[in-house]
């Protein structure tokens, strides 16, 4: 036969929600915590600045958009401005391959 299970067993701690960080390092003047977020939730937009150098970044945000998701796309864009590239943000991934483009070659008739 088995044992009783005791009646007054505690219930497991619950684990707290660690906050993420809204206050980053400056990639232009190098000052820790200078960098703030502000996510706009209801208008749809995050706002990025430096309390130093003033420099500031805007970005779309959306219901699961993190302070360290708009600094990380702000760090994303000034590499891209860096290399003369226009800012990419990440595509979603088909498993279908990209199709080839036509190739268009002009049918040269000798007459």
């Amino acid at each position: 036969m088995g044992k009783r299970k005791k009646s007054s067993r505690k219930p497991a701690p619950s684990r707290q929600k660690v906050p993420l960080d809204t206050a980053f390092t400056c990639l232009f003047c190098h000052h820790d915590k200078s960098v703030t977020v502000r996510l706009d939730r209801k208008e749809g937009v995050a706002h990025l600045v430096c309390r130093v150098c003033d420099q500031r970044y805007q970005s779309k945000v959306n219901h699961l958009t993190e302070a360290i998701d708009i600094y990380s796309e702000w760090i994303d864009a000034a590499d891209a401005a860096q290399s003369n590239q226009a800012p990419r943000r990440p595509v979603a991934s088909t498993s279908r391959p990209v199709p080839a483009p036509a190739s268009v070659e002009e049918d040269s008739d000798d007459e």
